[in-house]
Parts: structure tokens; sequence; C-alpha cells
């Protein structure tokens, strides 16, 4: 499971002093390795970097639902008053969304100071662009004075350069087919890899309602305390207001998270099994478990965006989030005319994602990605051909890029329809750009 070797790369003769000279360097140094999958070459400089954590950690990985659970967690835990440092990624706008400090982006300061650090102990060793920023975000809230970090795991969990930090708990949200070039073709291969972050003796969550047996197993082999959903912690509710049971702890009458859509209740239950493992070092008391789960904020985690028409932005870009998605649509009400902006990568299963879509798309918008692994729109409509069965009045149009896919929609949407953007993060991340340029 690895990619092409990264070939070493002599340091600059002076480093950056702004953010976006940095980030354009390490997109220059590694124009063909985009992911390296192992962890001796970060385990490297982490050691030279001396980084290590001096409060309780927590990591999430699963094949959807990550941010959004590490979201809950940093919200509830800011109300109950703690320094909450936050890792979680990509990006939509600005690269400094990755690193929250207390609730706020990271300063360009504070993020070229990181990468300088990370620069000065690297020698020759090669790093990615995932492998070095996310070693500099790390070195940034080890030093922060934090109470708890937060740190959202990018691909798989065995393999990913998160991985070489040991968290107190781990969660692991969901076990799905995606990224099966490095990961596997199986839910028992992507839930062994996912495991991967769990530590002997240590809090292991999986919030996902039906568990591989591989990650099971290898939570019992590690010595892991494996907190499984249904068994060991569990939710019940009504349309008003549902309840969190745990091991010890139950929280009745709390609100439904902020974040919309049936799925979300999961994930906050991982979230409070987390505080419930933790309780002894970090106490919350139910007035903030109620006001963070109300208050939390996560851009394209379907966002239904105020006025005319209904817009939603759903990073939904795999079969099982895809569902998901859908799911949620058909819970809005009523709705004339549903416009998709959809783009993806290549290597996603766009079938899966069409089809599980097809019953409330009428009218496709249809993208290519500013990346080169972008699915060409061409493609895509021959795809939502293929897939989507036929329907009266619907269409399907091709544009070159997501800003000019929304705003054709836009152009023929009425104020009672829905434009839902979703797919790859920047198809949802080209509308975001396109809407802020229109409002200035």
């Amino acid at each position: 499971m690895s990619s092409s070797p990264t070939t070493p790369v002599s340091p600059p003769a002076s480093t950056p002093d702004k953010l976006s000279d940095w980030l354009a360097l390490l997109e220059s140094r590694h124009a063909e390795t985009v992911i390296n999958m192992g962890l001796d070459r970060v385990l490297a400089v982490k050691q030279r970097l001396q980084l290590q954590f001096s409060c309780p950690v927590i990591m999430v990985a699963g094949t959807n639902g990550k941010g959004s659970t590490c979201a809950m967690l940093e919200s509830v835990l800011l109300r109950a008053g703690y320094k909450v440092g936050l890792y979680i990624k990509p990006h939509f706008l600005d690269f400094n969304e990755r690193a929250r400090v207390n609730g706020d982006l990271a300063s360009d300061a504070a993020l070229v100071a990181a990468f300088n650090a990370v620069e000065a102990v690297r020698g020759d060793t090669p790093l990615t662009y995932f492998e070095f920023t996310t070693l500099a975000i790390m070195h940034l809230l080890s030093a922060a004075g934090m109470d708890v970090v937060i740190l959202e795991v990018g691909l798989g969990g065995r393999l990913d350069a998160v991985n070489i930090v040991d968290a107190d708990v781990a969660i692991v949200t969901s076990v799905d087919i995606d990224h099966t070039d490095y990961l596997g073709d199986t839910r028992v291969a992507i839930g062994f890899e996912k495991a991967g972050i769990f530590r002997a003796g240590k809090t292991a969550i999986c919030s996902d309602p039906v568990p591989p047996q591989s990650l099971i197993d290898h939570a019992e082999a590690i010595g892991a305390d494996l907190w499984l959903m249904g068994r060991d912690f569990n939710y019940s509710g009504d349309k008003q207001q549902w309840n969190y049971g745990g091991r010890g702890q139950r929280r009745n009458a709390l609100a439904y998270p902020s974040l919309r859509g049936a799925n979300q209740i999961l994930n906050a239950c991982a979230a409070l099994a987390a505080l419930e493992a933790l309780k002894l070092e970090l106490p919350v008391g139910a007035q903030e478990v109620r006001t963070g789960l109300v208050t939390v904020e996560l851009p394209g985690r379907f966002q239904v965006l105020p006025g005319r028409p209904s817009v939603i932005l759903d990073v939904a870009h795999n079969p099982h989030a895809a569902a998901a998605l859908n799911q949620n649509l058909g819970n809005m009400g009523y709705h004339p005319y549903t416009y998709a902006v959809f783009g993806s990568m290549h290597d996603k299963d766009i079938d899966g994602v069409i089809a599980a879509m097809s019953e409330h798309v009428d009218h496709w918008c249809l993208a290519t990605l500013p990346s080169p692994r972008s699915a060409t729109a061409a493609e895509l409509a021959a795809k939502v051909q293929a897939v989507q069965p036929e329907r009266d009045e619907r269409t399907i149009q091709s544009f070159d890029d997501p800003g000019a896919a929304y705003a054709n929609a836009i152009s023929r949407a009425g104020e009672n329809d829905r434009i839902v953007v979703f797919g790859s993060f920047l198809t949802v991340a080209g509308v975001m750009a396109a809407r802020k340029s229109a409002l200035h």
C-alpha cells in the first residue's frame, strides 16, 4: 500500500515569510506524490521536533462523520471553558481553517513559525504536503497550552500521518467503501486500517452501528478498551429531544445537534462517549453539552444556506455519504425541482454516488474540478445518462468549473426549488468562493 517514492528535496536557502509562499513551496515540492502511505519518515521528523502533547488527545477517523464529530467535541469543550486545539481538514477557502486554537483560526504568523520549525529539523527527510503540514499544525497545537487537542485523521488510520500520536481516546465514526486504492475494497480491509488508531489500554470508540469484525478483532488483540454503539453506548428520543446512555453516564433531554441530518445523532453519540471516557480529566456539565450541540457549526455538512431558492452544501463524495444526503433531502419537504451541482474525483465510485442521489435530482449541472484527479464534466454526464433512470424534463449540462455550474443552476431555479451542491470538497469550495466573490 504505497505510492511512488518521494524524492529527497534540498531545503531552500531561506524559508518563506508568508503563508501563501510556504504553501506554494510545499505544493511545488510534491507535484507528483500526493499520498505516500507509511509513518517512518514522519516519525523521524516528529522525534527531531520533540513533538508531544501534555494534555488529553482525541483522534477521530472514519469514512464519513469525522469532521462533524470533531466539531461537536470542540463546541462542547469550549462551552465547558476548556482551551481546545483542533486539527481538521481539508479547508474550503483558507488553509488556516485546518488549525483552530480556542475556536479561532490559527494566524498566518503562527503557521509560518510552525512550518519553519518543521523545516529546521527535517534535514533531507522527504515529506509530502500532508505530512509536512500535519507535523506543523501538531507542533503549533502542542505549544499553545491547550487543555485538550482533537485530531482528525486524513486517510484510513493505521498509516495516516496523524497516527504518529498516541491518542487517549480514538474514535472511528463509520466504515464504508472509499479510497480503495490505498485502504482496500472491502469493509473488512478498511475497518482494519481505521482500527490502526486504537491503542492498548486506551479507550477505542466505534459509532458505526454495524462495525466490521476486523475492527473489533484488532481492538481486542491489542487490548484496547472498545466501546461499541448499541453495546456500550446508545441513544433514544422523539422529535423534540434525545437521550444518551453510556457505560456509566446518562445525558437526558438533549436538543438535536444544529448540524442537520439523521446521521448526526451517531456522530453526537461518539462525541459524548469520548467525553464520558474522559470525564475525570475533562468534566463537562449537562448545560455545556446541550449548548455545545445546539451551537456547533461546520461548513459543507448538509449546510442549508439562508434565502431562496434553498441551497444545500454537502461534501458527500462516496455512496455512503450520498445515501445519507439523499435521505436528508427527502426529509426537507416538497420542492418542485432539485438542481444538483456535482463534481468528483475520477477515482471515486461515481456511479454509486449518482445512483444514491438519482431519486431527488431533476437537473444536473456537472463541473470539472481544478485538480488533475478530477473526472471531467463530460465523463460525469455520460455516467448520469447511464445510471439515472430517464425522467420528465431532466436536463444534464456540463461546465468547466463549479462556479459556472452553480451560476447556471441559480439562473434556472425558481424560488421554491432547491440547489444541492455536493461531491468533492473542491465542488463545495468552488461554489463558496463564487458566492463570496459575487458579494464583493
